[in-house]
């Protein structure tokens, strides 16, 4: 953590009291200047996920939405929506398959990618240049036209939990 952040967090809990720890979470990791996920770019450096392993993952990945989009009836439009998408590889990735499933990617066009942290954004926007993509920072703003066929690859781990005891 550093300096900077500790001391914002040292000072909220002085001036508020305990803190939560979705909300101890959420400025740790997102935090617009101080943030895990806003301040660099962690995928490749600090870890590897699969779809930056393989371009296989994100290929399959499609395919097996392209099927699922079928066997719903191709419905038009539809929705490709992916949550937390990191460096934008596994969109790429599984855009590029889409073109082998007749008219999955003029169902899906544009695909909605939510991603809240500028810098990760910034990265995806040059990564994905030329495709058809729709930057959303909350999983409310995505449109409401049409089923969704939503990804979230390693999603829940870098989520804010909000804790429950019951007793």
């Amino acid at each position: 953590m550093t300096s900077q952040l500790h001391q914002l967090l040292s000072r909220k809990i002085a001036t508020d009291g305990a803190m939560r720890l979705d909300e101890w979470w959420q400025l740790c990791l997102y935090h617009p200047g101080h943030g895990y996920y806003a301040t660099r770019l962690p995928v490749g450096s600090d870890f590897l996920t699969a779809p930056e392993i393989s371009q296989i993952f994100g290929e399959l990945l499609a395919l097996a939405l392209g099927q699922a989009w079928q066997d719903q009836g191709a419905p038009l439009p539809a929705q490709f929506v992916e949550i937390g998408p990191g460096k934008g590889t596994l969109a790429h990735d599984a855009w590029r398959a889409l073109r082998h499933v007749p008219g999955a990617q003029g169902a899906m066009a544009p695909m909605v990618l939510v991603e809240v942290s500028a810098s990760l954004r910034a990265y995806q926007m040059a990564r994905l240049r030329g495709l058809p993509v729709r930057w959303v920072e909350q999983v409310q703003e995505v449109p409401g036209t049409g089923p969704v066929f939503l990804v979230a690859n390693e999603l829940l781990d870098a989520l804010p939990i909000r804790q429950f005891v019951r007793f």
